[in-house]
């Protein structure tokens, strides 16, 4: 699909190609910042800083609350406030994706197999608790993959959803900015939100978007 692959040991802390300083951190903010640049080309450099200064810090809300508030940020934009050319203050909105067909190369696409995350309680990543795959946009870690082997008869869908279930508990942060859960065997899949129960996980019945599979 033309994303960019990446191993999360290399891009670790500890890896031959970090893009994190530790394993709290979920977004990849260079990427971000990179491409904010290039998709709002008209803000200073200030601007896109404050964008990224807005859409990290949060408020202390729940999870769900978090999401949706990240949610208006990349529908809608960011506002944000600068010096002008003449010095006074301006007002703008800083996109976080550019969704214009003709632009979508603007955006950086991104997948990363085995991205280790700290844990809520004891900051450490859990050997146990790593998504097999997460999905960027534009560095934001926009979906969370887990995968089964079809060949496990007990490596059920419904059992990548309660892995997926642990995520959510023992590391919220990653979820903060998630638009998508996924779960597969390989020869099904299933989607959802951080919010949807199992029933609500619905089958991905279409593969390039165009039809029906």
């Amino acid at each position: 699909l033309g994303y960019k692959t990446a191993h999360g040991p290399a891009i670790g802390p500890n890896g031959p190609t970090p893009e994190r300083t530790n394993f709290t951190e979920v977004i990849l903010v260079d990427r971000l910042r990179e491409a904010l640049a290039r998709i709002n080309p008209e803000l200073p450099r200030e601007a896109v800083q404050a964008a990224i200064t807005t859409i990290t810090r949060p408020e202390g809300g729940t999870l769900v609350e978090e999401n949706r508030r990240f949610h208006a940020f990349l529908t809608d934009g960011v506002p944000v406030e600068y010096a002008g050319a003449d010095g006074r203050p301006t007002h703008g909105l800083a996109k976080l994706f550019e969704f214009d067909s003709d632009k979508l190369h603007l955006n950086d696409w991104l997948a990363v197999n085995q991205f280790s995350v700290a844990e809520k309680l004891s900051g450490k990543p859990h050997p146990d608790y790593r998504p097999d795959v997460v999905v960027f946009v534009n560095g934001l870690p926009l979906a969370v993959i887990e995968l089964k082997n079809p060949k496990d008869t007990q490596a059920t869908l419904r059992k990548a959803y309660g892995q997926l279930d642990t995520y959510k508990r023992q590391m919220p942060d990653l979820f903060v900015w998630n638009e998508l859960l996924v779960v597969s065997d390989g020869q099904e899949a299933k989607l959802g939100t951080i919010s949807a129960d199992w029933e609500r996980f619905a089958r991905w019945k279409t593969i390039y978007g165009d039809e029906l599979a």
